[in-house]
């Protein structure tokens, strides 16, 4: 009888034990739009998003890397999707969201193709529209205002928000990628800098790291559009995201990144 308790208490402790480490292992969210993770993820049309390769660097016995990024998305329409409801009811402290919008969000607000547009700018400005796609009346805010949701959303969970700018298109002038310097880039940056989130500028960094190649060299990275990368594009740009995270020591991040 003494053997048989034992036996139980042993396969107990090792199942609260394991139910224990499932629990408190920790998850890096990435959302974003069809740079980010383009269609369902496998690289169809030659075109993939930076994201389907950030689980290469980590230790994925240790963190849960999962990319929910979808193509067609703006920082709204991520949103209104329920997609972003869907992550915040399962973050948990120490958990971490990397943010990539803006490609998206220049169109239309209420146009029956697609109406993911937000209001342009970092305001606190809103408009009422009929959504024809959703079929609703819907309050539409800035691109600043949903960014700012995702990054307060996250820290109230306890998480950590990282905010991206999006990555440049391949677009030239003068030797020179063209830049969001204006609008999205700018918004984005603005954003985290005023919510003190962890920022990196992908659309400046990624141009620089383009112009260092030259515009032969980088188109080959387009084979569809000017915006969607192929497979050596997208693992370049999913290099330059690491590498900036290692640069600014993203909190307690560094033991789930490989050696």
């Amino acid at each position: 009888m003494k053997k048989i308790l034992n036996v139980l208490f042993v396969a107990l402790f090792i199942a609260s034990s394991f139910t224990l480490l499932t629990k408190e292992k920790k998850a890096f969210y990435i959302i974003g739009d069809s740079t980010v993770r383009n269609g369902d993820g496998t690289g169809k049309s030659q075109q993939w998003g930076w994201g389907s390769f950030m689980a290469a660097y980590f230790d994925t016995a240790k963190i849960s890397v999962q990319n929910h990024a979808i193509g067609g998305r703006s920082s709204r329409t991520f949103i209104t999707d329920g997609r972003w409801e869907k992550i915040t009811s399962r973050l948990k402290k120490g958990d971490y969201v990397i943010m990539q919008f803006g490609h998206n969000d220049a169109g239309p607000l209420d146009d029956t193709a697609r109406a993911r547009g937000t209001i342009r700018g970092i305001g606190e400005d809103s408009v009422k529209t009929y959504n024809p796609i959703r079929k609703v009346n819907e309050t539409v805010y800035s691109f600043g205002w949903y960014m700012r949701k995702y990054i307060r959303e996250t820290r109230q969970a306890g998480a950590v928000p990282i905010v991206c700018s999006p990555i440049p298109r391949n677009d030239w002038k003068n030797g020179k990628v063209l830049r969001s310097t204006e609008s999205y880039a700018k918004w984005a940056k603005e954003v985290a800098l005023a919510e003190g989130a962890l920022f990196i500028d992908l659309n400046d960094i990624v141009a620089l790291k383009y112009e260092s190649m030259g515009a032969e060299a980088v188109k080959p990275f387009f084979p569809v559009d000017h915006t969607h990368t192929n497979l050596d594009g997208a693992k370049l740009n999913a290099s330059i995201v690491m590498e900036n995270l290692l640069q600014m020591d993203v909190p307690k991040l560094r033991k789930f990144i490989k050696n």
